[in-house]
């Protein structure tokens, strides 16, 4: 690429891949992600925030989940990505570079939330989508984190 610029990966286009679908199941761990997430260049990780934001919206995702999720995620309260849920703030992308891990770690959390409690709901025997199952796959089981 000219300039030494790094090319940029492609995202998901808007659906979760697997490594999201395993972590919000508790099957891959979530510092695996965030690891990943902050190898990323600030302007990915800005369209990974803004994927996941709309991740948790078509998960359903509400007001009341959000204090699960701050106490699942491990980041304070206090701080501005947490702030910004509980008033169901969600234009996190423009958030400044060093929150964007925060809000990562809160938004995968709010979706493992909307997820299980979707799952639960309407996905109980009669669903068929294999990324819904992940945890029935031979070998497969709650990562450690």
């Amino acid at each position: 690429m000219a300039g030494g610029g790094r090319r940029a990966r492609p995202l998901t286009g808007g659906t979760p891949d697997a490594g999201h679908t395993a972590r919000r199941q508790g099957l891959r761990p979530v510092t695996d992600g965030a690891a990943r997430f902050a190898r990323r260049p600030e302007d990915e990780q800005r369209l990974v925030v803004r994927a996941l934001v709309q991740f948790c919206v078509q998960a359903r995702a509400t007001e009341t989940d959000v204090p699960e999720a701050i106490a699942r995620s491990g980041i304070r309260p206090t701080y501005t990505p947490a702030v910004m849920l509980t008033r169901w703030r969600l234009n996190m992308a423009q958030l400044p570079a060093y929150d964007l891990p925060r809000a990562f770690r809160l938004l995968v959390a709010l979706l493992a939330v909307a997820d299980t409690r979707r799952r639960a709901r309407d996905c109980v025997e009669r669903c068929h989508h294999a990324w819904h199952h992940l945890a029935t796959r031979p070998g497969a089981g709650p990562a450690t984190t």
